[in-house]
């Protein structure tokens, strides 16, 4: 019982902190410190904490080679005119009266192509989340679309390390499930495009007298051959070479091109890359036009320090599996049937894991180790956990999944509620599992 109210304390703790703009690592380094505790009574050893916390953390060192990739090409593709000329030619493109739904969609393609959804959200993403700064849109709608976007792609992309993940462990074939998942993802898709579509229509956008185009031009050299970096990412990624590969690679021919044909500096580009990219100049864009770098990614690396070193010790001891078993227990009636009690279960346990194990491979791992024994198909657990797990993990506002990606887009939780897609799968999943169940009459 102990366990059970120190996981639900710890969730209300996050929340809260979560909502009040607290910096997460400081209630998950609490809630750390309270398990701490609670192990030690229960009799473990400090000595084997800490071994379970170290061996915890080692997970966190390839999440780590990401984050600093991720906030150098950030930096760079600013500094070599990718991400402005991306703005620049989305403003003349996109009509303002879509242009939710084309963040929506324009995020979705990229993450497919690419499969990763920190990838897209800090390419595109970013990209988008510019010109809404740029203009009257709520950047939280644009954030929110952006996200949802960037997991459909971590969803049913064949790239993505997510739908290997649970192949391998389900054992099962990749192409099958993706299959599979495009039919069940294609009504929340077609809801979502409705959703973002009336916020278009209620929201246009409305750039004030094309003056960040202006500016744009004027500080920025904006020839084509500014989005090699971009055109890399996705040619790389079509050969399947690994992303931290085809990311370093374009990072490179970015920082040629920010020396080469925007003439800054070496130490310009070095300082940019290190601190991220801020305009120098006075500027009507220079509080927009701004993001990246190495360093400012080390607050995101500390959380993820502290939260695989916490899901270490929840595993290690087991506590986490026993609580969970003990914490969801779902009585629905039985005209839901069998099959929509055993998907609501997955989900509710799959947000528990997501919650706790900080990471969607965490959360994916810890999900089907408590649920597989309920299905006879790993077909089906592996559709069930790709419905679950894998699009609740980024609307945990402390977990990697999601906080890697807000952070890169410069927002906080309050995207969640306009990540329309990664909500709209699990419970339409559900509502069409419960009217296959109704007795036909």
């Amino acid at each position: 019982m102990d366990i059970c109210l120190a996981l639900l304390g710890s969730v209300t703790l996050l929340l809260l902190c979560t909502v009040n703009g607290v910096y997460v690592a400081y209630p998950l380094l609490f809630v750390l410190a309270l398990f701490i505790g609670i192990c030690l009574s229960r009799g473990f050893s400090l000595q084997s904490l800490w071994q379970m916390s170290y061996q915890g953390s080692l997970k966190a060192l390839p999440v780590f080679t990401i984050l600093t990739l991720i906030g150098a090409i950030t930096a760079t593709w600013i500094a070599a005119g990718t991400v402005p000329a991306i703005v620049y030619y989305g403003i003349q493109l996109i009509q303002p009266r879509w242009f939710i739904l084309a963040a929506f969609l324009l995020t979705s393609l990229v993450s497919l192509l690419i499969g990763t959804s920190f990838g897209a959200a800090s390419t595109i993403g970013l990209a988008m989340m510019i010109m809404a700064k740029g203009s009257n849109v709520n950047p939280q709608m644009i954030a929110g679309a952006v996200i949802a976007g960037a997991y459909l792609g971590d969803r049913c992309s064949p790239m993505s390390s997510s739908a290997h993940l649970v192949a391998a462990i389900t054992q099962t074939d990749l192409y099958g499930n993706l299959k599979r998942m495009l039919q069940t993802g294609l009504w929340p898709l077609v809801v979502s495009c409705g959703i973002y579509l009336g916020l278009s229509l209620l929201y246009p956008m409305q750039t004030n007298d094309q003056s960040l185009s202006v500016a744009l031009r004027q500080l920025f050299d904006l020839n084509a051959i500014v989005l090699l970096p971009a055109g890399l990412i996705v040619v790389l990624a079509l050969l399947r070479i690994e992303a931290k590969y085809s990311m370093l690679l374009s990072i490179l021919a970015a920082i040629w091109l920010a020396i080469a044909h925007q003439h800054y500096a070496p130490s310009q580009v070095l300082q940019f890359t290190l601190w991220g990219f801020r305009l120098e100049s006075d500027s009507p864009i220079q509080a927009i036009l701004r993001g990246g770098g190495i360093l400012p990614m080390l607050k995101v690396c500390g959380t993820v320090l502290i939260s695989t070193s916490l899901a270490g010790i929840l595993g290690g001891t087991g506590l986490l599996k026993t609580s969970l078993k003990r914490l969801i227990r779902v009585h629905q009636p039985e005209q839901f049937g069998a099959n929509a009690q055993r998907f609501g279960n997955t989900a509710l346990i799959g947000l528990f894991a997501a919650a706790f194990g900080c990471t969607q491979t965490i959360g994916i791992l810890l999900t089907e180790d408590l649920v597989q024994q309920n299905y006879e198909q790993p077909e089906q657990l592996a559709l069930d956990l790709e419905n679950t797990v894998v699009v609740l993990s980024p609307l945990i506002p402390w977990n990697i999944a999601g906080l890697v990606p807000a952070t890169v887009l410069t927002t906080n939780w309050q995207f969640i509620p306009y990540a329309c897609y990664l909500y709209l799968i699990p419970a339409i999943v559900l509502l069409q599992l419960r009217a296959s169940a109704q007795p036909h009459r």
